[in-house]
């Protein structure tokens, strides 16, 4: 039986499509999506997530790579709806593992991803096919039409997979803004005309399935933005994902309106835009950008720096500033800081932390909280009912959210016609086959994220975060007693440290007398194992630290025979 208590899936019946979510965290189908058909795979997405609280010392979570890694050679392409992290991130630990994958994907989205290939000295046998909103390819068994769909970044593509299993509509993340700032809107008609011919599965964007109405238009945030820029006196920080073009081309314009200078900081947010500029996609006012190097030579008050560390990144530019580290930027009493970004779930203490020390230096702090500086780049519960009421596929299975926002997209799709058994809420690693216009799940297979760890990939365990976990909150005690079994003496300690439990090693005094009492009672009773030793010191520290102080720190015992 599987770990969710469903059955193993069945072997794959020929013209049968399968589909397998491989994402992490319960973000279902944001990060790797699988689709097998007559022996063949094909990936949608391959993107990271980023470490929460309970992740020390983790730096990215990549997708269950462990599930295709022995079939590498029958994936037939990896399609890439947008190039948001989440969901390209992960591009050049799978190209590691075989860099001749074919990648499908927009002209920005894939110059995003060559930039990362380049860092990781990959590019080079990178196989790079620039697909359009009107392209329509055949890879392998998979016959791939791509339409265009608006999202917070720039050239965002759903894609519709036709089988011999039936025929897949995938949207990516989506919005439908009607007046998006490129005018380039979500291609509904596309979207309809699939849907008189019959979409057998539904694919959509989850993540404001719960909010009600329409998602906000870009260009409702520009009287905001423009009033902060209009009021404030000193130097102003924005900050902003990184990848979010639209929102970085309404710092410029603004800045050029109030003829400020502006400078990108941090390594993403320098790339990123380099690759926007380059392509066309973001237009920099002459004379507006200024490098950081050349910072001191335009008056503070002249200044905007546009900066990478909206979910509060504790390594980003942001933080830096924030924290008086970074070596260029140093905030002021009176300077202006606005998070021009969401606030995404797990990242609030980290972004308040930020704010807070922010706030300390005296800076005026904007956010979505007390202004209107942000609209999300995802579809609201009204644009989700609108596209399953002209899709009106046979079968849905919401993506790209967390379980609730899941839920609630599958209750829209049964609102809108679509059976209840056949609206399917699935959890990574679900298996879900597509016959007969009918799909279901079918099994579970086990879909862990793999962690990256600096240069180590996928060598850390569950079981070492805990320990990490442990260290980082309830500290650290060591114990060290020197033995001698052969005559059953106490010969030296026990001596007891610690770290980020208690400053001062006097607190151990009434411990130690007990550790050295157990210790003589077990070698008075002939026990000469030392592993038996050190276990009796574990626990009577850990008893009396519990009892005393209602903590459980690490403990390591050494128990050294003379």
């Amino acid at each position: 039986m599987s770990p969710s208590g469903l059955k193993t899936p069945p072997a794959l019946a020929p013209g049968t499509l399968r589909v397998v979510p491989l994402g992490g965290l319960g973000d279902i189908g944001r990060n790797m999506t699988s689709f097998e058909i007559d022996g063949q795979l094909l990936l949608v997405d391959c993107g990271v997530l980023f470490p929460e609280d309970d992740h020390p010392g983790v730096d990215l979570l990549l997708p269950a790579f462990e599930i295709i890694q022995d079939r590498l050679a029958d994936v037939v392409g990896l399609v890439l709806t947008h190039g948001h992290e989440d969901h390209i991130g992960a591009v050049p630990y799978l190209l590691r593992q075989r860099p001749d994958l074919p990648l499908y994907g927009s002209k920005l989205t894939l110059a995003l991803v060559e930039a990362k290939l380049k860092e990781h000295r990959l590019a080079r046998e990178a196989v790079l096919k620039v697909v359009g909103d009107d392209t329509r390819v055949e890879v392998g068994n998979f016959d791939l039409e791509f339409m265009a769909v608006n999202h917070s970044i720039p050239d965002g593509l759903a894609v519709a997979i036709r089988t011999k299993g039936g025929t897949v509509l995938h949207t990516g993340d989506f919005k439908m803004d009607q007046l998006p700032l490129d005018g380039r809107i979500t291609d509904l008609r596309r979207f309809a005309k699939l849907g008189e011919e019959g979409v057998d599965l539904f694919m959509t964007d989850s993540t404001n399935a719960e909010t009600p109405g329409f998602t906000p238009l870009e260009k409702d945030i520009a009287p905001a933005m423009e009033r902060v820029v209009a009021t404030s006196e000193q130097m102003i920080i924005v900050t902003c994902f990184s990848s979010h073009v639209h929102r970085v081309q309404q710092v410029l314009d603004v800045a050029q309106l109030y003829e400020r200078k502006v400078v990108f900081v941090g390594r993403s947010m320098v790339r990123n835009m380099t690759v926007a500029a380059d392509l066309g996609y973001l237009t920099v006012p002459d004379d507006t950008l200024v490098e950081l190097k050349d910072i001191d030579r335009v008056p503070r008050e002249d200044l905007i720096i546009v900066s990478t560390g909206s979910q509060g990144e504790p390594l980003s530019a942001l933080a830096r500033i924030a924290n008086q580290e970074h070596p260029v930027i140093h905030l002021e009493r009176g300077d202006t800081v606005l998070l021009a970004s969401s606030l995404i779930p797990g990242n609030e203490n980290a972004v308040f932390r930020v704010i807070n020390g922010l706030a300390k230096l005296g800076a005026t702090v904007v956010h979505k909280g007390n202004a209107m500086v942000h609209v999300s780049g995802h579809a609201s519960s009204g644009e989700l009912l609108y596209c399953y009421n002209i899709v009106r596929p046979a079968n849905a299975m919401p993506v790209h959210g967390e379980p609730r926002h899941l839920i609630a997209n599958a209750d829209l799709a049964v609102a809108t016609g679509v059976p209840r058994d056949r609206a399917l809420v699935c959890q990574d690693g679900s298996v879900v086959d597509l016959r007969n216009h009918r799909a279901r799940i079918v099994g579970q297979v086990d879909a862990p994220y793999i962690f990256v760890d600096g240069t180590t990939v996928g060598d850390i365990s569950e079981s070492q975060l805990t320990d990490r976990k442990i260290l980082g909150e309830e500290g650290f005690i060591s114990v060290i007693a020197v033995v001698n079994t052969r005559s059953n003496r106490l010969l030296s300690g026990p001596d007891i440290h610690a770290r980020g439990f208690a400053e001062d090693d006097a607190v151990f005094d009434e411990v130690r007398t007990e550790v050295a009492d157990a210790l003589r009672s077990a070698l008075e009773q002939d026990v000469d194992d030392v592993h038996r030793l050190q276990q009796i010191v574990r626990r009577v520290v850990g008893r009396w630290v519990n009892k005393t102080y209602r903590r459980r720190p690490m403990i390591l015992p050494v128990v050294i025979e003379a």
